[in-house]
């Protein structure tokens, strides 16, 4: 029996490398044990993966915790496995689609009429790489629900977000942003060939871009935004690639995904660290990698490109903008 001690010893040594290896390299857990009694989040795409788990992260931490989905069947058993496993019966599902305007007014005007304040608002939900599509208003699928989407709705929500500071917005980018370029003259794909990926690019451009002109707009007002890119997690966000669907890479690449690829757990620790995170309270404008903020790509930090955006926006969104250049709901 001896015999096998070392080699035993040699394997529990490397498994336990391996796993340290990968936390490393995911970024590693939320260093902030903040809690948030008292304090209502919104987080959208919350039935599953990246959003699922921050919700719950975040009603471990006392929060009041709104669950903002699509499909409701999914969203409300989320709720309940997120009540049952946190003893936080303060979680709650509601309907929105973001690939809908009307359903965005209908959400923000239900949580401006029932909720007495809104503390953080998690613009999580996203499609990747989805065929050419388009929304219920005829926007292109990924640009509509990844940036207009969340740009209506926290203009909507803002003035609970600004009653309720100091109050958080936090919009999940990606890494792919740098890729990115806002084409003004086709934001849509109506004129040009549609190119999945470059969508999917500009569109997560478009979201630092809106980041960084809403933390300009919301100055003196105790209310922070800032972008993230929570790292590339194993969710169903990547169903239209292939990737997670192809025998071969699972088996030839597996170890690499393995070691790369976050679990949706450790890739909602970004969202859950600047939602609570004490130290970064005031901190606004930034784009974080990870637990770290990074400079992010050059186009993402032209400040007329970001104007041109939130104004084009605001047209197709159909917000006012004639009262000191703020958007106002029509």
């Amino acid at each position: 029996m001896s015999r096998y001690l070392v080699p035993l010893s040699v394997l529990g040594t490397v498994a336990g490398g391996a796993v340290l290896l990968r936390d490393y390299v995911g970024g590693g857990v939320c260093p902030s044990k903040a809690t948030i009694p008292g304090k209502t989040v919104i987080v959208t795409g919350a039935n599953t993966g990246i959003g699922k788990q921050t919700a719950l992260e975040l009603a471990r931490r006392g929060g009041n915790i709104i669950l903002a989905c699509r499909d409701m069947d999914k969203c409300e058993a989320a709720a309940k496995e997120i009540r049952g496993e946190t003893l936080n019966h303060r979680v709650t599902a509601r309907h929105l689609d973001l690939s809908s305007l009307r359903s965005i007014r209908e959400f923000a005007k239900r949580i401006i009429e029932e909720e007495e304040r809104v503390d953080v608002l998690v613009n999580n939900a996203a499609v990747m790489r989805c065929p050419h599509w388009t929304t219920e208003d005829s926007f292109e699928m990924q640009f509509g629900v990844n940036h207009l989407g969340h740009f209506l709705l926290t203009n909507l929500l803002l003035e609970k977000l600004k009653a309720s500071a100091p109050s958080r917005i936090i919009n999940l980018s990606s890494l792919a942003h740098i890729a990115g370029h806002i084409d003004f003259e086709d934001l849509n794909w109506e004129k040009r060939k549609y190119d999945t990926k470059a969508a999917y690019c500009q569109s997560k451009l478009a979201i630092v871009l809106f980041t960084k002109e809403l933390s300009r707009r919301l100055h003196g007002t105790g209310v922070t935004a800032n972008a993230l890119h929570p790292g590339v997690a194993r969710t169903q966000l990547g169903r239209h690639t292939g990737m997670h669907n192809s025998a071969f890479s699972s088996f030839t690449l597996g170890p690499i995904f393995w070691l790369l690829v976050k679990t949706p757990q450790l890739a909602a620790q970004p969202s859950t660290y600047l939602a609570v995170a004490k130290e970064l309270e005031g901190v606004s404008g930034k784009y974080f990698s990870g637990l770290k903020e990074k400079a992010p790509a050059p186009e993402a930090e032209d400040e007329e490109v970001a104007r041109r955006l939130w104004a084009e926006s605001a047209r197709l969104v159909g917000l006012d903008t004639s009262r000191d250049g703020h958007p106002l709901p029509k």
